[in-house]
Order: structure tokens, then C-alpha cells, then sequence
């Protein structure tokens, strides 16, 4: 049994299944790009579509999450993202490569996982800190700090 990533080219990318009873182990990935959600399938029979902006928002990288406990550095107008790739990363993990440029988030199935299981709650932490920060999801939304005018 392998992972199977369908993208919108239907290329097939498959890795062959360790130990599973480690880890959460996906089945198969689906890009859906007109809807920008990836769906993603586990051996366990469990299903989640997670939409690209959420991924965007929530990547695993420093560049997102910082260096450390608060260090994390609210994403905003992401709304329209795509995702342009997926590619193993071993056989623990994908890298999505994003349509703003963003490509060094290492999405681990325990992470994906996760993020399946609590995706409503981390949405609705996202946008209660949009809306705190006084930002947007659309592109080119309201800025973080107003910026001082020049004369």
C-alpha cells in the first residue's frame, strides 16, 4: 500500500508504507484546484479537505511560525493562494510550493493530521487574530500598521 498525490496534471506520486502504527499514514492526496482545497486520506479512514489558505496560514515554516513561542507572524492575504506542487519529502512528510512563492513549510502527516482534526478551531483562531490586527484575508488587504505618509 502507498500514498498516491493526484495533482491537476494527475501525476501519480507514490512512496512505499513504513511502520504503520507510528503514525498517522496517508493513503492518498488530491488537489483540487478549482476549489483550492487539498484532500488528504489515511489509512484509518479518515478524510479531511484542507483548504489552501488555511495550509498557507498554518505552514509549518520559521517564516510563519518564527524561532520560538511568540514569535509567529500572522499571514494575511492569502485568500486566493494556490498550490502550485506537492513533493515527498522522504516518507514522513510533503512540501507544498505556493503561489506567493512560499515552498519551505514541511507538512508531516502527523501534522496534516492534526491539522484535519482541529481545523475548525485553528480557523477560528486565525481570523479572531485578523480581526485584532485589523488585517484582511483578501490580497492586498488592510495593513498591519498604518503607514506614515510622505511629503
Amino acid at each position: 500500500m502507498g500514498m498516491r498525490v493526484v495533482r491537476a496534471d494527475e501525476q501519480k506520486v507514490s512512496a512505499s508504507m513504513p511502520d504503520i502504527e507510528r503514525a498517522p499514514w496517508p493513503t492518498e492526496i488530491k488537489l483540487h484546484q478549482k476549489s483550492r482545497v487539498l484532500e488528504i486520506s489515511f489509512a484509518d479512514g479518515k478524510s479531511f479537505r484542507l483548504p489552501y489558505e488555511f495550509l498557507r496560514v498554518y505552514s509549518p515554516s520559521a517564516e510563519v511560525r518564527g524561532h520560538g513561542p511568540g514569535q509567529e507572524v500572522l499571514q494575511t492575504g492569502k485568500k486566493d493562494v494556490e498550490v502550485l506542487g506537492v513533493e515527498p519529502v522522504g516518507h514522513y512528510a510533503i512540501q507544498i510550493r505556493f503561489s506567493d512563492g512560499h515552498d519551505t513549510g514541511i507538512y508531516s502527516w502527523d501534522l496534516l493530521y492534526e491539522y484535519g482534526l482541529r481545523q475548525d478551531e485553528l480557523w477560528q483562531r486565525y481570523l479572531e487574530r485578523l480581526a485584532a490586527a485589523g488585517a484582511s484575508r483578501e490580497p492586498g488587504g488592510a495593513p498591519l500598521e498604518p503607514k506614515a505618509h510622505r511629503r
